[in-house]
């Protein structure tokens, strides 16, 4: 009780505020827990001399443009933090240009598991490509405003075969085979226009892109040609396949301008993947590596417990993406890396 000397609190002063019921969040996934630790344990072991190839455990970053939130993370897998391995995936993102003309890059790359330097050839894909588009990002960002599917995805697979052939010279520079210095690649391009929302998904290799929608997963991977086995079929604790009618099929008849790329290069062995759709208000875009994309698609509880964590209409901020990333599964440890946008 208050002494006599001090007067009694007046109960129209006080302040009370709400305090937010934090949603339920597990570390794990499945029938039981995985084998290795949560959180990370050995380091990657340092050169003196070449402290500039060291990679972090975690990246994280974000944005909003347009009608778009993006959020991007990359985390080394338990397995890399149980050996003191080096994440061997790789994220970039950027924004060339200004106003309603940006375009924003992401950029995914996931070198390959058996390669020494598997680190370094995925940042190096990453800032080729990056580099590629952004000395062509007005002529990018126009097309795709414009929907000129046609070009943009003759222009990309060139910028994409240059990259690859950057990564093929690097090998030869290294004295290694082409496949002991290469990796998989994955990006996306998002107009800041808010006018436009047209998201256009290319790359080469393993991964995965999804669409939650309705409260349902979609597999969006578009389908290769043949020889190569096709993906993109509904998968177990997904929705239907994506309609035809969402493609981006648009071709207003506009002059086609010069290529992109002049010169000839060899084509990688990989087919090089295209999409170009457009979202709707509500939409929730993934961009997976394949640590990300094989859980997504082999743990339906994974899929679930993330459509439900992403119902909501505003996206989760940083670290609560960083957190849903993160979920683990068991028998699947490699590095993760994601990137999402959330359609306002």
């Amino acid at each position: 009780m208050p002494s006599p000397e001090e007067p009694a609190p007046d109960p129209d002063l006080t302040v009370q505020v709400p305090v937010p019921v934090p949603r339920p969040r597990t570390g794990f996934v499945g029938s039981r827990p995985p084998t290795y630790e949560a959180e990370p344990t050995a380091l990657p072991v340092a050169r003196p001399g070449e402290l500039g190839e060291l990679v972090a455990d975690t990246v994280l970053d974000g944005a909003r443009y347009g009608t778009c939130t993006l959020r991007a993370a990359s985390v080394r897998g338990d397995s890399a933090r149980y050996r003191g391995e080096p994440r061997r995936d790789a994220l970039l993102t950027a924004r060339f240009g200004h106003d309603d003309t940006a375009l924003v890059l992401v950029a995914v790359a996931a070198g390959s598991r058996a390669a020494e330097d598997a680190h370094l050839a995925a940042a190096d894909a990453c800032h080729w490509i990056a580099e590629a588009v952004g000395r062509s990002h007005a002529r990018l960002s126009e097309d795709i405003r414009s929907g000129r599917r046609g070009d943009l995805k003759s222009g990309l697979h060139r910028l994409t075969d240059r990259t690859y052939g950057k990564l093929r010279a690097r090998a030869a520079e290294r004295g290694v085979a082409p496949d002991e210095y290469s990796a998989t690649l994955r990006c996306l391009l998002v107009p800041a226009d808010p006018e436009c929302r047209t998201r256009v998904f290319f790359g080469i290799g393993g991964g995965g892109l999804f669409r939650l929608r309705d409260g349902s997963w979609q597999d969006l991977e578009p389908l290769l040609p043949e020889p190569a086995a096709v993906t993109g079929a509904p998968v177990v604790g997904f929705g239907s396949p994506p309609a035809e009618e969402d493609r981006l099929t648009m071709d207003l008849g506009i002059t086609t301008a010069p290529p992109l790329v002049e010169d000839p290069v060899p084509p990688p062995a990989e087919p090089f993947r295209f999409r170009a759709s457009v979202a709707r208000a509500g939409d929730t875009l993934l961009l997976a590596s394949p640590g990300l994309a094989d859980p997504m698609r082999g743990e339906p509880a994974l899929a679930h417990e993330l459509a439900a964590r992403w119902a909501d209409a505003e996206p989760p901020g940083l670290a609560a993406f960083l957190a849903d990333t993160q979920l683990r599964v068991t028998g699947y440890a490699d590095d993760r890396t994601g990137v999402a946008v959330w359609e306002a």
